[in-house]
């Protein structure tokens, strides 16, 4: 039976209206104060301040309504006010808002754990731990992966996105924003080719050949015995949502056990139903020495993990892991509550209905754009509520970023948000909130394609 949204409540109208003079008067004061206080290295893609938010849809400050199609990325699945984590956390913050698990720990931590370790893939014997945020999840895994073999190196992928601290950063293939001029980075990372279907030299490749040419890569410069670690996003995030070739994701898991290398899936992005299953590694099979996740995870509370095979995360000495905040009692009770939302919901088979009706959407305008002689959709992909829209130079498949951007203002102008991303920026990627209505997504999507269209 196809899942909808239909027995979800909603405290605001689902439905988008952008006032004339967007952004409006009080937008334009916040941005004003911003300027006097907030550093401008912080940037936002949208002139708007919010004011309330709900299912799919975001009011701001001067009363307009924008269609959500980012989900601050990928984080609010749930809705950004569902009604099990908001009650959840006021009852969390009745009692306390902060022990610290490692002086006075407390049950909804333990709980949490518990719940990782039944919905990550395998069933080995498993340990958690949490964090605060997506980049304090990967630098941890690889603390475990080093200190657990013994060796240095790490294995990171073109396209890769991994976070903004020293070490995530050295991990992230994209300079600019995230690179440029912060260094020095951290040492013993290595990058290797990626599985790209759409920009392969060969198209003919598959998964397992694109792996074996990674391996070999490895084999030459590091040798098989010198790495730690191996971390690769299932679906990338930052560099595009690019779905490696069936096969590439399994063969590496293989050779890396058989070296005994860890192997680390990076759901960050990808995790808790985004893409129709609890972890994007589910629709391949693979099972990750250790999961890092965050994102998704808490219904918009700050909070990260990590989930692995106990005789790593064991291995460990008493007070090598933790934080002062991770695994904060608040962010723990809205984890317990979105989780449980998540399952009540069905929200694995609402993110596969919206990869359906989304991308059937998407390919018949790529289609009718062609057949008109506009080429410009050059790759439409993705899994569940995690896909994208490569856009290119028309007739060939140049990047064309400054159509992305157009086509990214046109919709904001309509009333909807939409993330960019990729290498190249020139991936229009959609992440909707999992619960937002079919007919709030078709009324994005019709302002989408007649932004595709009006500027292509």
């Amino acid at each position: 039976m196809t899942t909808t949204a239909s027995d979800i409540t909603f405290r605001l109208e689902q439905k988008r209206r952008v006032q004339a003079d967007f952004p409006g008067p009080k937008s334009v004061a916040l941005t004003e104060r911003r300027k006097a206080v907030v550093a401008a290295g912080v940037a936002s893609s949208v002139p708007v301040y919010v004011a309330d938010a709900d299912g799919g849809i975001i009011h701001d400050v001067d009363g307009n309504s924008f269609i959500d199609l980012g989900s601050g990325i990928a984080v609010t699945s749930v809705g950004a006010s569902d009604p099990a984590v908001v009650g959840a956390v006021k009852e969390a913050v009745e009692h306390f808002t902060h022990t610290c698990f490692m002086v006075t720990p407390y049950e909804g931590y333990v709980a949490v754990a518990e719940q990782l370790n039944r919905l990550t893939p395998g069933d080995h014997e498993k340990r958690t731990v949490l964090f605060n945020s997506g980049a304090e999840a990967v630098e941890n895994a690889v603390k475990v992966a080093r200190l657990a073999t013994g060796r240095d190196a790490v294995v990171a992928f073109d396209h890769a996105y991994h976070g903004r601290t020293n070490l995530t950063m050295a991990l992230t293939a994209k300079a600019m924003p995230y690179k440029t001029n912060f260094g020095p980075f951290a040492p013993e990372v290595y990058r290797m080719p990626m599985s790209y279907p759409y920009r392969e030299e060969n198209p003919e490749i598959t998964g397992a050949e694109a792996a074996k040419r990674a391996i070999t890569m490895i084999e030459k410069q590091i040798g098989g015995d010198q790495v730690a670690a191996i971390i690769i996003e299932p679906i990338q995030g930052e560099g595009g949502f690019i779905v490696p070739a069936e096969g590439f994701l399994p063969a590496l898991a293989a050779w890396a056990k058989d070296k005994g290398i860890v192997f680390i899936a990076d759901e960050v992005q990808s995790g808790f139903c985004r893409t129709g299953e609890w972890f994007a590694v589910n629709h391949e099979g693979v099972v990750p020495d250790i999961l890092t996740m965050a994102k998704g995870i808490a219904g918009g509370m700050p909070l990260s993990a990590i989930t692995g095979r106990a005789d790593l995360l064991d291995a460990v000495h008493p007070g090598g892991l933790g934080g002062t905040y991770g695994g904060n009692p608040v962010a723990c009770a809205a984890a317990l509550a979105s989780i449980g939302s998540m399952e009540e919901y069905n929200l694995n088979g609402r993110a596969r209905h919206i990869e359906e009706l989304a991308t059937g959407r998407l390919r018949e305008l790529q289609a009718e754009l062609a057949g008109a002689g506009t080429a410009v959709i050059g790759d439409i992909r993705g899994r569940g509520a995690m896909l994208a829209i490569e856009l290119v130079q028309d007739g060939s498949k140049e990047p064309n970023p400054e159509l992305t951007k157009a086509v990214a203002a046109a919709c904001l102008k309509e009333g909807v948000i939409i993330l960019t991303c990729g290498t190249y920026g020139n991936v229009i990627r959609l992440l909707p909130p999992l619960v937002i209505t079919d007919d709030l997504l078709n009324d994005g999507l019709d302002v989408l394609a007649a932004a595709i269209r009006a500027n292509a």
